[in-house]
């Protein structure tokens, strides 16, 4: 089954934002956003602005017709900046222009004088000065006070884990359109309709039923534009409000970087015991997040954070502490992992911390304590686990003793060029954490010719949810796949979506789509079997034929479809689906807030210039959970995609902030991501297959977010090949681990005479 999607990509003709039509008389929008990451506006000259040419409106604060907040899940961010800035690239303006060249243009003439004032950056200095975004979570399991005693060795250290820039192809933009009675119809690259509907509305005052959003696709979103999408289309509807012509807004790329919040950079400290047996007895984290100068969605992410920090391995202990700080740095956002990653590298680097001190090897202590099926997770909720069998067979399948007697040759044959290898086991939770969000709907509609036409929360983002939503429709009546079209998400048709997220949207989405289809089959069976004097148990469809116990009858789907329009039975259903059992309750820590959790192992292996600093992935071997994958290449896609996003956060993609907080790495010149040149020279996936039943639809398991903690074993093969040159050299556990830091690391001695 191939992606539905993949020909008119290929020829260029699917639709994105900047391929609407646009209307005549839209006009163009430009914001003026703040150059200081701290200060006080003292004064804002508009005047020689509002005079440039093709100048239609400028719109500050004082022009907000609702409120002026955009902030979700904590109120605490304002669409436009009154007195105070926040952060470097706040916004204080919008132009609106006759055309986009114009708008940035009059944006240049814009004077604010803006008192700065100390800038925090980094989160362990806010938390120090008492600046939090929310009070500290803590989950515990046992007591580790008491456990520290039964350890035969305890390990403390620090990690740290930088931001990610998301770099979807298309930026961030929105398209607002004045309708009927003061209504607006808003054109979002956005991940999350009816976030953005609700942010309109907040901002101009309309009420939702007046807001309309409508998204075809997107060029990628990787979590950004579940929230951060709302700025845009907020601005662009205000616009509009206020002008009743369209507007438009599609960021610049060095806007969109500016202006933007990233994947949260954490700054972490650890604590371990082990006994005799190197089972894991005792463990104590406590996460410092840059949440940036407002919440966003960082309350979230630090919780699915907490949710990850034994990623998947038992521990009777537990003791992990999350603390978001807020800094003047854009409000940091949700990024394909949410939290996850970070807590997740925190638990390997003080495995690979404690194995060192041992002189064992980390896989050691990584597959003794894996988590088996009926062990409990800190937040009290039993796994059901599939990581001894993805271990074992990754293991055996890569011939994992061969790989590491080739390494052990080679590294000893070799002065100047070291091999490394990794084992990156995971475990990842599948549903969104805040339980009311785990719902969904759908709107089918057969037509009288057949086909049928379906409608949900689900946005496309080149991900593929389409095509399994599609492949539902398809398997279910038993049609060929192009008969089925899915209409673009839009909050008319369906109200109250969940955002594209938490990798939960096939699930969410395509159970509601099964939910109306069969509701709708079961309609047609019983007109079938009332046309062929039979009971509907009786009847079957396949392949666009009606069957009596197997036996194939002169009826067909079309005449079929027919006959129950004839009959005026309805061809259209509208269906919700709640996930069942999932629970969590935050004042106790505790709960069943996952449907399932997703498994998986790598083994991962590099080559180091020892003499340069720099590296090769050589190869990337993964056994990855699917359960029963209904579409193996969509699958294989966004393994081989999260892989290699995993390994550009933890290699080459560094966020750079100065002291003022300006961001430095503002463009693909001082930004870098993985290139054909960075990705692995070998990537394997083979899927574990297994028939148990779960929650996900079809039981094929959950692709989006999980690969891409498979990255994180490239940042411990790095590690190791610079151990296999130098045993003593003993970095710092601080991520991304670019050939600069690797260089020192490589030569420590060298390294302390130059700081020095």
């Amino acid at each position: 089954m191939k992606n539905i999607d993949s020909y008119t990509h290929t020829r260029g003709e699917s639709v994105y934002l900047d391929d609407i039509p646009l209307l005549a008389g839209t006009l163009f929008a430009c914001c003026f956003d703040s150059p200081v990451a701290n200060g006080i506006i003292e004064n804002l000259d508009l005047s020689e602005a509002e005079q440039s040419e093709g100048v239609v409106k400028i719109l500050t604060h004082q022009d907000i017709t609702g409120e002026n907040q955009i902030g979700g899940i904590i109120p605490d961010e304002p669409l436009f900046a009154e007195h105070h800035v926040h952060f470097c690239g706040m916004p204080i303006a919008l132009v609106i222009a006759e055309s986009d060249h114009l708008a940035k243009k009059a944006v240049k003439k814009i004077k604010a004088t803006i008192k700065a004032l100390p800038a925090i950056t980094d989160p362990r200095e806010a938390f120090a000065r008492g600046e939090l975004t929310l009070p500290p979570r803590s989950f515990v399991l046992g007591n580790t006070a008491s456990a520290w005693k039964d350890c035969t060795h305890i390990f403390e250290g620090r990690a740290d884990t930088n931001g990610q820039e998301h770099l979807y192809i298309e930026t961030q933009g929105a398209y607002a359109i004045p309708a009927e009675n003061g209504a607006l119809r808003i054109y979002s690259s956005t991940q999350g309709p009816t976030a953005v509907q609700r942010t309109v509305s907040r901002v101009t005052g309309l009420p939702m039923h007046k807001v309309e959003i409508d998204v075809t696709r997107l060029g990628g979103g990787f979590g950004g534009k579940e929230d951060q999408a709302n700025t845009w289309a907020a601005l662009c509807a205000l616009a509009t409000h206020h002008l009743k012509r369209p507007v438009k807004y599609s960021l610049h790329r060095m806007e969109d970087m500016r202006m933007t919040g990233k994947r949260n950079p954490y700054s972490s400290d650890f604590k371990i015991g082990l006994d005799k047996d190197l089972k894991i007895i005792a463990y104590e984290a406590t996460f410092y997040q840059n949440s940036g100068a407002a919440a966003d969605l960082s309350p979230a992410i630090l919780e699915r954070t907490l949710f990850h920090c034994n990623n998947t391995y038992f521990i009777p202990n537990v003791k992990a502490t999350a603390i978001s700080c807020k800094t003047n740095l854009p409000p940091n956002t949700a990024f394909r992992g949410f939290g996850g990653p970070q807590g997740m590298f925190v638990i390997e680097a003080s495995i690979v911390h404690a194995a060192e001190q041992l002189g064992i090897a980390p896989a050691v202590i990584q597959q003794k304590n894996l988590m088996q099926t009926g062990d409990e997770f800190p937040y009290g909720q039993k796994v059901v686990s599939e990581a001894n069998e993805c271990w074992e067979k990754a293991m055996h399948l890569y011939q994992n003793e061969s790989l590491l007697n080739d390494i052990d040759v080679f590294n000893k044959s070799n002065t100047w060029s070291k091999k490394g290898l990794a084992m990156m086991p995971i475990c990842f939770g599948i549903s969104f954490t805040n339980t009311l969000m785990n719902q969904a709907r759908a709107l089918v509609h057969i037509y009288t010719d057949g086909s049928v036409a379906i409608s949900t929360g689900a946005i496309e983002m080149g991900q593929g949810v389409n095509t399994k939503i599609a492949q539902v429709a398809a398997q279910i009546f038993s049609i060929p796949i192009g008969q089925v079209k899915l209409n673009t998400t839009n909050t008319y048709r369906i109200a109250n979506t969940s955002p594209s997220a938490a990798s939960a949207t096939a699930d969410l989405n395509g159970k509601a789509t099964q939910i109306a289809c069969n509701t709708l089959l079961d309609r047609l069976k019983n007109v079938a079997a009332e046309l062929l004097h039979t009971v509907a148990d009786e009847i079957e469809l396949k392949e666009e034929s009606i069957y009596i116990k197997w036996q194939k009858t002169d009826l067909t789907w079309k005449q079929l479809v027919l006959s129950a329009y004839n009959k005026r039975i309805s061809l259209s259903e509208h269906a919700h689906y709640a996930t069942p059992e999932i629970h969590f309750d935050k004042t106790k820590e505790k709960g069943h807030p996952f449907a399932y959790h997703v498994f998986g192992t790598a083994i991962t292996t590099v080559t180091l210039d020892c003499l340069r600093g720099t590296y090769e992935v050589d190869a990337v071997r993964i056994v990855h959970d699917a359960g029963s994958s209904m579409n193996e290449l969509i699958d294989r896609g966004q393994i081989e995609g999260g892989l290699v996003q995993g390994i550009g956060w933890m290699t080459l993609e560094e966020i750079v902030y100065d002291k003022d907080g300006k961001l430095r790495s503002n463009a693909l010149s001082t930004y870098k991501v993985p290139d054909i040149y960075a990705v692995p020279k070998e990537i394997s996936i083979d899927f574990l297959h297994t028939e148990k039943n779960n929650l996900a639809i079809f039981r094929s398991k959950a692709v989006g977010e999980p690969p891409l903690m498979y990255g994180i074993g490239t940042y411990f093969a790095i590690r190791d090949a610079i151990r296999q040159f130098n045993p003593k050299s003993n970095p710092a556990f601080d991520a991304p681990f670019t050939p600069e830091k690797v260089l020192l690391a490589l030569y420590p001695d060298r390294a302390a005479e130059l700081k020095n």
